[in-house]
């Protein structure tokens, strides 16, 4: 069954991606002259990040950020660097759109654990949380969503990584115990739920407990074994 899984899960996929690049062509002319207007320069940026089996790609996003070297060995980017259209593709998620190319080509998925940073490594995939590099990394998945509700909102490198960080990681074990076609579509039903939860200004609760509660279900049950 799971061999069954992955491969519905790898053309669901493909064809999901490729359908997204086109229905979502408006966004990306809007995303490139809002960028070039805001920051002239590079509309894309890429960084190298682990996927499954801990191999390293080129993953694609949009830039927010004014021109500049970004400090990837910290899981908090400098904020005030973000331009102000750069804030609002990062609230749509319209920044993360490229990502559609890094699925269709195979270094993605559109629901998993997110993709680790080169630097970040010994952090985000070290002990337990290895486990967390036998699948696919995802666009979207419980510890993305996570970062989406509560982790953007946390300012500071080191507070991030206190309040933030522990719980992103437990939810990419998460997954992997809940991974299956229906928790997919759920992950995706629950990410258009947040997004357009942000748009109009508000949190959405009861996603953002459900998350939590995970987290702290399985941080307990890894514990007690």
């Amino acid at each position: 069954m799971r061999y069954l899984y992955l491969f519905l899960k790898r053309l669901f996929d493909a064809g999901a991606s490729a359908l997204g690049l086109i229905v979502s062509s408006p966004l990306w002319l809007i995303a490139v002259c809002g960028i070039e207007l805001s920051d002239p320069g590079p509309v894309f940026y890429m960084a190298n990040r682990v996927g499954r089996d801990n191999k390293v790609f080129r993953m694609f996003k949009f830039r927010s950020m004014r021109q500049g070297k970004a400090n990837e060995s910290v899981f908090r980017g400098d904020e005030d660097r973000i331009f102000p259209f750069g804030h609002f593709i990062r609230d749509t998620k319209i920044d993360e759109l490229p990502q559609l190319l890094n699925i269709l080509k195979g270094d993605m998925s559109i629901v998993g654990p997110r993709p680790a940073a080169v630097d970040q490594m010994a952090v985000t995939r070290g002990g337990r949380f290895a486990a967390a590099g036998n699948v696919q990394a995802g666009l979207t998945g419980p510890s993305a969503l996570y970062d989406y509700i509560y982790g953007d909102s946390v300012e500071g490198a080191e507070d991030y990584e206190t309040l933030v960080l522990p719980t992103r990681l437990e939810l990419d074990l998460v997954y992997l115990d809940k991974m299956s076609v229906g928790f997919d579509l759920k992950m995706i039903w629950w990410t258009v739920l947040c997004i357009l939860a942000t748009v109009v200004g508000r949190r959405p609760e009861r996603i953002f407990s459900t998350l939590l509660r995970w987290a702290e279900e399985h941080r307990k049950g890894a514990e007690a074994k």
